[in-house]
């Protein structure tokens, strides 16, 4: 199984593909150089399968690659960077 993270600024939103198939994403609103990620979605056919948090982590990658940081008002990627906290830094308040 081969997973690919591409940001879809149209559509604002990170998008995970599972061997070509659209699995799920995670949506944003941008806030200058801040994304502020409000909710994460991943198909039914893909729960279990350690999709969600390939789509976090290849997110929160891109997002420390560009210099950028993240507010998580998602509850899925709240407790993701909790649980890894080496993407803390990534994090800013929210106001």
């Amino acid at each position: 199984m081969s997973f690919l993270v591409e940001e879809n600024p149209a559509a604002r939103r990170f998008e995970i593909l599972v061997d070509d198939a659209l699995a799920g994403f995670a949506a944003y609103q941008p806030r200058g150089e801040v994304l502020v990620f409000t909710r994460t979605e991943v198909d039914d056919r893909f729960q279990h399968m350690g999709v969600g948090a390939a789509l976090i982590r290849g997110t929160l990658d891109q997002i420390r690659e560009r210099g950028g940081r993240v507010v998580s008002r998602c509850s899925f990627m709240a407790a993701f960077i909790e649980r890894h906290p080496e993407y803390a830094d990534l994090v800013v308040p929210d106001a």
